[in-house]
């Protein structure tokens, strides 16, 4: 993106993603779909979105869109995080089971011998058949494990939302990343072209005897250095791309551009209300906050062992056997009775149980009171960054534009001779300078921005559909 090119007048329309997908991505990508196109008939659009899925099919990605999509199948990050609310969720389920009626059966089938003094032995089998049902009724630390697996359950489901939008933000900011690397080759490129225009000039002029030697020799050796700066800016290009490439599972194709003419998002609401809506929606601190939730019934299960246990105890037994395994007559017998378990004494194991407990309890709360701070910080520095980085743009903009303006003057003087060539050299090497610090603190805004909807809760796939949208085709 250096200053010679032309903003293309194409502009990238989001298409649908794989119903397969999690999330509710297919809506957002429906809803994407009538966002920000320009003056395209339907069969153009038809067919950019016909290569775009023929290019997905292949394994190569173009627009932000592509690679966040198939990275969301891609991360074995997202994977793990997805089985722990799994591991949650059954976690729930079987607190749950605890509560409900708990039915068992029971056979025994025995081949029993009977001595007896003075007579003769008997052979005989015996048969017993039950089935028992029991109710819990009060048992106080099955009612805590229910409470704290709902806490669990719900602390795993913010983690994973964590994770997602860490994902999001990362898959971004590794696209951008591969822009910005583009971007700085293009310019060196254009810098150099620059330069060697002038280099042939200055060789002109010295056949001429018009400029000294030592301004060619100037000139050659900017020329070179900026030969050598650009493999070093090919092997940065190289390395964004494998590295957006390892996050995704997809090869990297001709990405859609942020262009000069393209309007960047721009930032709503006060410092405050980021901090309150960050306070209020930060996916670290719901899962803290359920984390205590948890560390409390924890407490309260342990608490739970001094308490007595009374569970509802139905059976029907059907039996040939006595108590000591006497023959005797089929019997069939019904039982209804109440459990009442009494812990009397367990050696202090239950005492100390409960001090772990509240350890655990007072460290949750703490972590806790820690998130809020780091969150707070954290969505404060990104908020204040971005606004600095709004005001660094519109600086850049104009330094840019000066010096593209002092870089033309200094060329026509120096064809007229009242500029000297290292003159020429230096207003052309910081326009190019001008020109990539644009560039980077665009980028940078995009990631702050990012960032900040990361740190404040917000961050969606809305989000990035919301900027992949601004992206036009690489010309």
């Amino acid at each position: 993106m250096s200053s010679n090119d032309q903003t293309s007048e194409i502009q990238h329309t989001p298409r649908r993603s794989s119903p397969l997908l999690v999330h509710a991505i297919c809506g957002v990508l429906a809803l994407a779909g009538s966002m920000g196109s320009l003056a395209q008939s339907d069969n153009q659009q038809e067919t950019e979105e016909l290569a775009s899925l023929m290019q997905r099919h292949d394994g190569v990605g173009r627009t932000l869109e592509d690679f966040f999509v198939a990275s969301m199948e891609f991360s074995p990050r997202l994977e793990i995080a997805e089985e722990q609310m799994n591991i949650g969720t059954a976690r729930r389920e079987a607190a749950n089971g605890q509560l409900f009626p708990q039915v068992s059966a029971s056979a025994s089938i025995s081949d029993n011998r009977q001595e007896r003094t003075g007579g003769a032995p008997v052979d005989y089998r015996g048969e017993r058949y039950a089935v028992q049902l029991r109710q819990v009724l009060f048992d106080w630390r099955v009612f805590a494990r229910r409470g704290q697996a709902y806490a669990v359950e719900n602390q795993y489901e913010a983690l994973y939302h964590a994770e997602l939008a860490a994902h999001l933000s990362d898959v971004a900011e590794r696209y951008f990343d591969v822009l910005q690397a583009q971007d700085a080759l293009e310019s060196s490129r254009a810098e150099l072209d620059a330069i060697n225009n002038q280099l042939a000039q200055i060789e002109r002029m010295r056949e001429m005897q018009m400029v000294q030697v030592t301004d060619l020799y100037q000139a050659q050796a900017q020329a070179s250095a900026i030969e050598a700066e650009q493999v070093y800016l090919s092997s940065e290009l190289e390395l964004a791309r494998e590295a957006l490439r390892s996050a995704t599972g997809l090869a990297v194709g001709d990405l859609y551009t942020l262009q000069d003419s393209t309007e960047l998002p721009r930032i709503e609401g006060s410092l405050e209300e980021w901090v309150s809506r960050a306070r209020a929606n930060s996916h670290q601190i719901q899962a803290r906050q359920y984390a205590v939730e948890a560390a409390d019934e924890r407490v309260s299960e342990r608490r739970g062992n001094y308490m007595p246990q009374v569970s509802l105890v139905l059976q029907q037994q059907r039996s040939d056997l006595g108590f000591d395994n006497t023959p005797m007559a089929r019997t069939d017998t019904g039982y209804v009775g109440l459990d009442v378990s009494i812990p009397l004494f367990a050696g202090g194991s239950n005492r100390a149980a409960v001090r772990e407990a509240i350890s655990q309890q007072n460290i949750a709360r703490n972590e806790l009171r820690q998130v809020h701070l780091d969150v707070s910080e954290q969505t404060r520095f990104a908020f204040l960054r971005l606004q600095a980085a709004e005001r660094q743009i519109r600086a850049a903009e104009a330094l840019l534009e000066s010096r593209e303006l002092s870089a033309r003057a200094r060329r026509r003087g120096f064809e007229l001779g009242t500029v000297t060539t290292v003159d020429v050299l230096e207003s052309v090497r910081d326009q190019f300078v001008a020109e990539r610090d644009l560039q980077q603190i665009r980028y940078d805004y995009i990631r702050l921005l990012l960032n900040l909807q990361r740190d404040a809760g917000t961050l969606s796939p809305d989000d990035l559909i919301d900027i992949s949208s601004r992206l036009q085709p690489s010309e």
